[in-house]
């Protein structure tokens, strides 16, 4: 999906979460400012204006109008757009909730379920299955869990809206493709309320560039057809830039000292000049050491620990919360057959409040730490980090009351 809108697709039935785009969104400009994304105004008008544009993009007159007839705005889904929440679990709290073994036990199920699939999908796009389940697992539970809002309703609802038009009237305009490839039942037709649809959880505009039919009926039905899921995921995932044949994530064990300063995404080191500084993988897997590797610490030093390849940012373009893309990379390498990771001792952290309290004073400090919300990300990550170098603590981005005292 689009990064800004899909970046929140996977917490949408699973927590509360604020969209990429939304976090900090400026009030879209009414439809006499910006022709190319109008909104607002008489329902009626709005949608005759959604039609014409449908047609201009190729879509037949009767399509159309059989998708917008009877369309409504949803009040629940601006509710809900108005009130996102923010995640506030730690990563043992939400990997160890997410990641549970009866999940395990199901997705394993399912990659044995669909083991033609799977092969097809690791074939044609180089995704190991593990990948992809884990994604399913996490964002309806293997399709349990798909989304009861009308999805044409939902998608008119927020592109009439002012607020974020521009990203989701496309959406609008490809879901009427979908109803004229008749993929779609615009009637019937539910899934998240900012308009995902299926068991992976993807917007209209990314079914039509990547869906796939996997069972052969013709058709990409993602709600309905796990096969079809399956092989649309694949192909999504490897769009997002995943390398063949290359891991994503591995669980490491740490010396007691370490240049922590260069932990954390966006370093600058390879796997191997950590392994050769005592960077451990459990698994004992050294083979790609001349790749850039991440030392990630969720919790600190004191907690779990994993080398992050460059496989890890299509997490990043899948999702924008650490503590999400984490859990899902770690779900991922435990269906890949990865121990269970070592909770370590990490130390306490702080409360919503804290939180607050340790990003208002590292504002006034001149960190870029965003937005205070009381979330642990990656900028109060860089500023926490930046911070504990210049007291002489060890700078491993993680955020406990010692600092805050010590701030």
């Amino acid at each position: 999906m689009h990064r800004s809108l899909k970046s929140c697709s996977a917490l949408a039935l699973l927590f509360a979460c604020v969209l990429a785009t939304g976090a900090a969104a400026q009030q879209a400009p009414d439809a006499a400012a910006s022709p190319a994304a109008p909104c607002g105004g008489d329902l009626s008008t709005f949608l005759q204006g959604v039609k014409k544009e449908a047609i201009a993009a190729g879509a037949s007159a009767e399509a159309a109008d059989q998708a917008l007839a009877g369309a409504e705005i949803d009040p629940k889904v601006l509710s809900r757009d108005r009130a996102q929440g923010v995640f506030r679990q730690t990563f043992l709290e939400f990997s160890q909730r997410t990641v549970s073994q009866a999940r395990l036990d199901i997705g394993r199920q399912k990659m044995k379920q669909y083991a033609d699939v799977f092969a097809r999908a690791e074939q044609d796009y180089g995704v190991p299955a593990g990948i992809i389940t884990a994604f399913w697992a996490m964002e309806t539970d293997f399709g349990a869990v798909q989304g009861d809002f009308n999805t044409r309703n939902a998608l008119v609802t927020l592109s009439h809206d002012c607020r974020r038009p521009e990203l989701f009237r496309p959406q609008l305009i490809a879901l009427i493709e979908m109803v004229q490839h008749g993929d779609l039942d615009p009637q019937t037709n539910t899934g998240a309320w900012a308009g995902e649809i299926g068991q992976v959880q993807m917007l209209p505009r990314d079914i039509i560039a990547y869906g796939m039919d996997g069972d052969g009926d013709g058709h990409v039905r993602l709600k309905q057809s796990s096969p079809d899921a399956i092989l649309t995921a694949a192909k999504f995932i490897q769009h997002l830039g995943f390398e063949r044949g290359q891991l994503w994530l591995q669980e490491v064990t740490l010396p007691d000292t370490l240049p922590w300063d260069k932990s954390g995404l966006g370093g600058t080191m390879t796997a191997g000049e950590w392994f050769n500084l005592g960077v451990k993988p459990r698994d004992g897997n050294t083979g790609f050491a001349n790749l850039e590797g991440d030392l990630v610490l969720p919790q600190g030093r004191l907690g779990p620990a994993f080398i992050a390849y460059p496989n890890f940012k299509i997490y990043l373009e899948w999702n924008k919360s650490f503590i999400y893309t984490t859990s899902a990379a770690y779900f991922a390498t435990r269906l890949s057959g990865a121990q269970t990771y070592l909770k370590g001792t990490p130390e306490q952290g702080l409360s919503n409040d804290q939180m607050k309290q340790l990003q208002t004073k590292l504002d006034s400090l001149g960190h870029d730490v965003g937005e205070i919300d009381g979330i642990l990300g990656s900028g109060t990550r860089v500023a926490i980090q930046k911070e504990q170098l210049r007291l002489g603590m060890p700078a491993d981005g993680w955020a406990t009351p010692t600092l805050l005292n010590a701030l």
